[in-house]
């Protein structure tokens, strides 16, 4: 935790707070992109299995723990995992934890965004200027660049799991594969009840993470390469 402090004190007497947190976000995301890129190769190796789990489902259809295994191995054999994806997420939940406790030191709550406090709620703002006073208007932004982001990976994500018809999920994580989507809409409860400074790094991330999605989830060679549902909507 000091060495976080320390870098972060370092950071910002270079920076603004804020920028110093964008940049942090950078940094770790950046860190993160090779985990982020075995994601994406993973989720296209999941939908390049989906006909075989298909054919699984089909010929254990009666036996749901044979099927289990059967789905595992096979995953095991063509080295895919389900939760390949949630690693990128994962080994960010240490950097926000500590950017909630860094802005809710007294020392270091003095860094504003536009006038408002880095170290200060939702709750505050409301309290102080209300919705569309000065701080309250900083949360709008940020709510509604989160909203717009959360529907765009709401969106892909949705055409993401329709594409692969649930039939690459392990057994027993449909209910996993359905709740998915609508994770991305959680962001705005985080960012109404964390410290603005953690909220930075939130909604900075999240906005990583949709535009990373676009470019490493992008059809593969254009429209011809692109979903079997693309390539039938283009005939």
């Amino acid at each position: 935790m000091s060495v976080f402090v320390a870098f972060f004190a370092w950071l910002s007497g270079i920076v603004p707070a804020p920028a110093a947190i964008v940049l942090l976000t950078v940094l770790v995301r950046t860190a993160l992109l090779p985990l982020a890129v075995a994601a994406a190769r993973g989720q296209r190796a999941r939908a390049r299995l989906a006909p075989r789990v298909a054919e699984l489902r089909k010929k254990y259809a009666k036996d749901p723990d044979r099927l289990q295994r059967a789905v595992l191995e096979l995953h095991a054999r063509e080295q895919v995992s389900p939760l390949a994806g949630c690693l990128p997420g994962l080994l960010q939940v240490p950097v926000f934890f500590l950017l909630y406790h860094l802005f809710s030191r007294d020392e270091l709550s003095g860094h504003t965004l536009l006038g408002a406090p880095l170290g200060g709620r939702w709750a505050d703002a409301l309290a102080q200027g209300g919705p569309l006073g000065p701080s309250g208007l900083v949360y709008v932004a940020l709510f509604a660049l989160v909203a717009a982001v959360a529907t765009y990976t709401y969106r892909t994500t949705r055409a993401q799991m329709d594409a692969l018809g649930g039939e690459s999920a392990a057994p027993g994580m449909g209910a996993l594969f359905k709740v998915m989507p609508l994770m991305s809409f959680a962001t705005l409860v985080t960012v109404a009840v964390v410290p603005l400074a953690a909220a930075l790094y939130v909604v900075t991330s999240t906005t990583w993470s949709a535009a990373e999605r676009a470019v490493l989830l992008r059809p593969e060679g254009g429209p011809k390469g692109g979903s079997p549902a693309a390539r039938r909507s283009s005939t």
